[in-house]
């Protein structure tokens, strides 16, 4: 699918929030964030596109550098996520977070907010659990199955952004194909506010990365 068919799908009654995130590791509690994407929909079909590098404050592995192509001296002289959080908790309120194994990127940021004494509570919505409910024979569902059966349109993998597109393409193909009550059935569904166990101790992030050798 490409962009052009973004003018001619049917758009929500509610603002849409197409989210994913690049982290140091898969640990919510240890890890921490180095990129965000959100696609964001607006009810009248406007969209708008933000994403940012994050000083996740430790280093970052050679294996997630591999895999993102996000190294320690990119992310050097970006903001901290303490930086980055009134922006955020702006653009991530009132609408639906949408996320391809949403607990995953839901929970970074839930942690991350906490870190900085904010917090995060939204309703969210999996793409994992969604395409499972809408195509029970199929077997796969992760991202790159996804590309493959529904051939949406990758600017990039593992960068946030690229996608967090890639996500708000396969809503608008199922918009194209799926009958508009049975879509809206499984939304309905399956959205839900998370329950995420919260750390024992909240403390304000404020470190940053120095400059490191990739």
């Amino acid at each position: 699918m490409t962009r052009a068919s973004e003018d001619t799908a049917m758009h929500p009654a509610e603002r849409l929030l197409f989210v994913d995130l690049e982290t140091t590791g898969a640990n919510a509690f240890n890890d921490r964030i180095t990129e965000i994407g959100i696609v964001t929909v607006e009810p009248d079909g406007r969209i708008d596109r933000w994403s940012s590098l994050v000083n996740p404050g430790v280093p970052i592995s050679s294996f997630i550098r591999q895999l993102t192509g996000i190294d320690n001296a990119m992310v050097a002289d970006a903001p901290a996520f303490g930086d980055l959080a009134h922006e955020l908790d702006a653009r991530l309120s009132q609408g639906l977070f949408i996320a391809h194994n949403a607990r995953f990127d839901y929970g970074f940021l839930h942690h991350a907010f906490v870190r900085t004494g904010r917090a995060l509570h939204a309703e969210a919505l999996c793409t994992v659990k969604l395409s499972r409910r809408l195509y029970p024979q199929e077997k796969k569902h992760s991202l790159d199955t996804l590309i493959a059966r529904h051939a949406l349109v990758p600017a990039a993998r593992h960068r946030a952004l690229a996608d967090a597109d890639l996500l708000w393409q396969f809503w608008c193909r199922l918009q194209a194909v799926m009958p508009a009550a049975t879509l809206a059935d499984a939304v309905t569904a399956l959205r839900h506010l998370p329950k995420i166990q919260m750390p024992e101790i909240a403390t304000v992030e404020t470190h940053t990365v120095a400059s490191a050798a990739a």
